[in-house]
């Protein structure tokens, strides 16, 4: 094992906890928000467990994800919108519980607590199929085309898998505000895709190939 991996790990976890904490709780006026604790738990909890299983099986694949840096000048502005959009959607979930806004029925939050449960075990599949998943657009040594699994259905699974994560977060929140805000993330998306197919056309041998074997992005028989 890595010396300083799992630590590494630890201490970027501890740090979205708290991060996130204070972007909810604060906007909230309290710490009694059951949606705000709710979300906190189905994303850290499966998140610590995904880590811990990565740490002690792919422990390469743990490394790339928690040291990779954006090369792509584009993917640098992507990444500064969807910072800014993940701001906006839990500061105004805060706000919204602590002025009542607008308040949708209890079951929206289990229907959102569900729909990014499978979503994130969606993602899980996506990286157990794929040992090449970066955070980053990148082709690594010796990488090699995945056609197989979910991959097989769409060409950017993992994509599929964060679009409903991230637009099941406002349900969970009990937010329509949030959620409105959250569908920024499909145009995000698309000029992520956009922009990572070019760079594996041009580095990725074989991936000309695969995309007129799979035919959709990110939705089969939609894009």
């Amino acid at each position: 094992m890595k010396k300083g991996l799992l630590k590494e790990a630890i201490v970027k976890l501890l740090s979205g906890v708290i991060i996130l904490g204070i972007l909810l709780f604060i906007p909230a006026g309290t710490l009694k928000w059951r949606s705000g604790w709710i979300l906190m738990s189905i994303l850290f909890v499966p998140m610590f467990v995904a880590g811990i299983i990565m740490y002690f099986k792919a422990p390469d694949l743990l490394e790339s994800r928690l040291r990779a840096k954006e090369t792509q000048n584009e993917q640098k502005h992507v990444i500064g919108f969807s910072v800014i959009m993940f701001l906006l959607v839990f500061i105004i979930a805060g706000l919204n519980y602590r002025f009542g806004w607008i308040i949708l029925p209890d079951v929206v939050v289990y229907v959102g607590t569900a729909i990014f449960l499978l979503s994130y075990a969606l993602f899980g599949e996506v990286l157990r199929e794929n040992r090449y998943l970066s955070r980053v657009i990148e082709v690594q040594k010796d990488q090699k085309v995945v056609d197989s699994g979910l991959y097989g259905i769409v060409r950017h699974p993992m994509y599929f898998a964060t679009l409903f994560l991230f637009l099941s977060m406002p349900l969970v929140l009990n937010s329509l505000p949030s959620f409105i805000v959250m569908l920024s993330y499909i145009p995000i998306i698309v000029k992520r895709i956009r922009n990572e197919e070019e760079v594996l056309e041009k580095e990725l041998t074989g991936y000309k190939e695969y995309k007129q074997k799979v035919r959709y992005r990110l939705v089969p028989f939609i894009y």
